[in-house]
């Protein structure tokens, strides 16, 4: 499809240099869309090819346009995560590498007033995290009067995170007559209509694949666990059997993450964590190694869920289910790539059966049954399950004959004189011992 694209030269040779077999199905859908000019919100699934999908459409039109160095930014992406802002700005680079087009990146945690230094260079293409961004506007570092296209990526995620807010600012700061694109694996998001209403005009909508839906080509198995232990044991299993193999493990929180790098480093195996409590330093780090193969397991938490692109990635193990099918998704889809096929493998204990079952329903899928020779689990599932996978609880019976249960007042004054009732107390006619008011007789 690239070739027979009408497109700048200097783009196709880039593209050749990629070596670009042939669009992907969200490229052939978008890419003729956004190089007609119109207002795009796409839903893909991850992994589909939406990152090409916006850079290209905004990348000619930068090339078509000419020359304007001292013109601003000229094309925007905001991205929920520093990781994915690393690689759109990889992805943005191999692009413009045959055109004199800059690109560079704002993201927080990294120096403010170095920041300042590269935006006084004037880059064309701006990829930037809200918060950073919108520091940068409202102390006048930033230029985004002249913005030609504006790009929402992952906006469901910002939404998640938080950045609804900054976004609508940022968008105040932009040119008005600007194309802006919003792409996301789901649209069904809170407070999605009103980001699109404020910041898209007549856009069109395109939605390649159901949303709820498990990728095709990951494989989804689930293996039942007894525990903690019995779980690190089944880890370690699985990451033997992928020796030299890229995986990908997944836990709910940090200290976990932290807890199972120290195990598999431990027994061995190469490996390292990423959570949002290390600096930006230390995870372009981890991330670069596990890129270049100087690890084989990365040990994560939902941090690197979204804009995570290593190729590769045989396996992603949840060693915690994730606590949505959307975040389900966005975990698993870290494997399979571009269309290559992996596997995601799901470890659960009897705790977090209704989650999988929860999470099966909504991506209306069913986790294929696996245990490990010798590391079978002695749970095996409820006895009884509903209609909706769940597990069915049970209700207790009274055993035949059993006595009434007794309440504490009623028992704590056993075998103290009773008191007369109030009741016959009330219909006695009190005594007036000529202390007390003077009482009406009662007529008889």
């Amino acid at each position: 499809m690239f070739d027979t694209i009408s497109l700048d030269r200097r783009l196709h040779l880039a593209l050749e240099a990629m070596d670009l077999q042939r669009a992907t199905a969200v490229q052939e859908q978008v890419l003729p869309r956004a190089l007609a000019g119109a207002d795009l919100k796409v839903s893909a699934e991850t992994g589909s090819g939406k990152t090409l999908a916006y850079l290209i459409p905004a990348v000619q039109r930068l090339l078509e346009g000419g020359a304007r160095r001292n013109a601003g930014t000229l094309v925007l992406v905001l991205v929920p995560t520093r990781e994915l802002a690393r690689q759109v700005l990889r992805e943005c680079r191999r692009l413009i590498d045959k055109s004199p087009l800059e690109a560079a990146a704002l993201t927080g945690g990294a120096d403010f007033k170095y920041q300042k230094s590269v935006l006084r260079k004037n880059p064309e293409l701006l990829v930037a995290t809200p918060g950073r961004l919108l520091e940068h506007c409202e102390k006048g570092s930033a230029d985004l009067a002249s913005l030609e296209v504006l790009v929402l990526d992952e906006a469901d995620r910002m939404l998640d995170m938080g950045f609804r807010e900054d976004v609508l600012k940022i968008g105040g700061y932009c040119a008005p007559e600007r194309q802006t694109l919003l792409l996301s694996a789901t649209l069904r998001v809170k407070g999605m209509s009103d980001l699109t209403s404020t910041l898209l005009r007549d856009p069109e909508a395109i939605a390649i694949g159901e949303v709820r839906q498990a990728h095709g080509n990951i494989h989804h198995q689930r293996i039942l666990a007894d525990g903690v232990e019995h779980k690190n044991k089944l880890l370690l299993a699985l990451l033997e059997d992928a020796r030299g193999r890229r995986s990908l493990v997944f836990a709910n929180k940090r200290s976990t993450v932290d807890r199972l790098t120290g195990l598999l480093g431990h027994h061995g195996i190469r490996c390292d964590s990423l959570h949002g409590e290390m600096s930006t330093e230390e995870r372009k780090r981890v991330v670069a190694a596990f890129r270049e193969g100087k690890i084989d397991v990365l040990c994560a938490s939902d941090l690197a869920a979204r804009g995570l692109d290593v190729p590769d990635i045989d396996t992603v193990i949840n060693y915690d289910l994730p606590h949505s099918g959307d975040d389900y998704l966005h975990r698993s889809g870290r494997t399979a790539r571009a269309g290559a096929s992996g596997t995601a493998i799901s470890l659960v204990d009897a705790g977090q059966w209704n989650l999988m079952a929860s999470i099966q329903r909504y991506l209306k899928t069913e986790f294929e049954a696996r245990a490990l020779p010798g590391l079978k689990a002695k749970y095996s599932g409820p006895k009884k399950i509903k209609g909706s996978g769940k597990a069915a609880g049970s209700k207790k019976k009274k055993p035949s004959g059993a006595k009434a249960k007794q309440r504490a007042r009623d028992t704590k004054n056993k075998g103290k004189p009773k008191r007369k009732d109030s009741a016959e107390s009330a219909t006695r006619t009190p005594v007036n011992d000529g202390t007390g008011p003077l009482m009406k007789k009662r007529r008889s």
